[in-house]
């Protein structure tokens, strides 16, 4: 196996050395957890003072992680990537509307981005937030549900309620069935997760009879989610349907861990960062040992597991693009691991959110937090940006 992920030259092939340093200068900022943390606090308030900073945000922030700010806007990336064999997965960031009509509009959005992926040559998935089309707070005590002997059942204002989640959810499962795309349910908050697991493995049991249509995503920072993989396989097994699973480290660790402080409750998150990496290993090692009944997704940043993964494939005779497995990266991060695997026959894709850029400000400091917090990650970044940025001016001068 010829895979490294210290090939700046594929890495950064895509990108102008101006762009390169746009990006070295971005990744600079935040390497400093207290400039992120006073951008991340400010920027949506200075969002809505009406100040002239959306030419700032757009070619800085948003140029490096997002697709643009409608989904015509995204074409233009989608074939870029197309051409270096690395596929997309769209999301739409749109987040934090509560309204049933805000619900109905992001599942009409949703049913359009489907049918916008399949005429494109490289959108095989897209994704979808279920807190998209489902009211927090009925998330939060149906989450509870199972604990309560009375109570949300019974209420039937709230059961009506979850009937009109479900029909959404059927709707964009019935066009991802139409248009031949998938769909990966991402998943959230573990005080509402329990439903969205429900209502995914609902939806698989209807849409994963003969292919891999419906993924749950699975937070293997979280210690139960190993014993989940394995507890919603073996559900696959018995009802009769493939299982499709995404799998991630998880995004929601700090306000995980504070929330069960506060509430006082043990923390759903592993102890430490060793066993967060030998539970997603596994996972992983799961996965592959029942490729013939799981698609999966190697949806993660960390070179390990994504080589941990490639070298499974290929000890097991599997070919690199087997229709069960594909590898992803979130756009504006990890070219290293995104590229690489491309080259060397992987089924690889870039997530790539898009949406108006008011409307994708919490996605974008996410991102900023993210690459503050995760040891390593930003300073992995720029020193791959620096290696390419040296070699171009090496060759420039030869």
């Amino acid at each position: 196996m010829n895979l490294s992920f210290d090939n700046t030259k594929v890495a950064f092939a895509y990108k102008t050395t101006k762009d390169l340093k746009s990006a070295k200068s971005l990744f600079s900022t935040m390497k400093y957890p207290v400039l992120t943390a006073l951008g991340t606090r400010f920027t949506p308030f200075l969002m809505k003072t009406g100040l002239p900073i959306n030419g700032i945000i757009r070619n800085t922030i948003f140029k490096q992680f997002v697709g643009g700010e409608s989904l015509e806007a995204t074409a233009p990336i989608c074939d870029m990537l197309n051409k270096y064999g690395v596929g997309v997965i769209l999301d739409y960031g749109v987040e934090g509307k509560e309204s049933e009509a805000s619900f109905d509009h992001a599942m009409e959005e949703f049913i359009r981005v489907i049918a916008f992926a399949a005429t494109q040559k490289n959108i095989p998935v897209i994704a979808i937030k279920v807190s998209g089309i489902a009211r927090f707070e009925l998330l939060r005590k149906l989450n509870e549900a199972p604990r309560l002997r009375s109570g949300v059942h019974e209420n039937e204002e709230q059961l009506a309620e979850w009937a009109r989640v479900r029909q959404r959810m059927i709707r964009i499962c019935d066009a991802a069935r139409e248009y031949k795309i998938g769909v990966l349910v991402d998943a959230e908050e573990s005080w509402i997760q329990d439903p969205i697991d429900r209502i995914t493995m609902e939806m698989m049991e209807i849409y994963n009879k003969e292919q891999v249509l419906v993924y749950n995503t699975i937070q293997l920072y979280r210690h139960d989610r190993l014993d989940f993989l394995k507890m919603s396989h073996d559900i696959a097994s018995r009802q009769g349907f493939l299982l499709g699973v995404k799998l991630v480290r998880g995004a929601y660790m700090e306000k995980e861990r504070a929330r069960a402080q506060e509430e006082g409750y043990p923390s759903p998150i592993q102890k430490d960062k060793d066993s967060t990496d030998l539970d997603y290993n596994n996972a992983v090692l799961f996965c592959v040992d029942n490729i013939d009944t799981v698609g999966f997704v190697v949806a993660t940043h960390n070179e390990a597991s994504s080589l941990y993964a490639a070298e499974l494939l290929d000890q097991k005779g599997i070919t690199h693009n087997h229709p069960h497995v594909h590898f992803s990266q979130l756009y504006g991060m990890s070219d290293n691991i995104t590229f690489n695997l491309a080259r060397e026959g992987y089924s690889v894709s870039k997530y790539l959110p898009f949406g108006p850029i008011r409307d994708v400000i919490p996605y974008l400091m996410r991102r900023a937090q993210e690459n503050s917090s995760v040891k390593g990650q930003t300073g992995r970044e720029l020193s791959l940006i620096n290696l390419e940025l040296e070699r171009r001016k090496q060759l420039e001068a030869s």
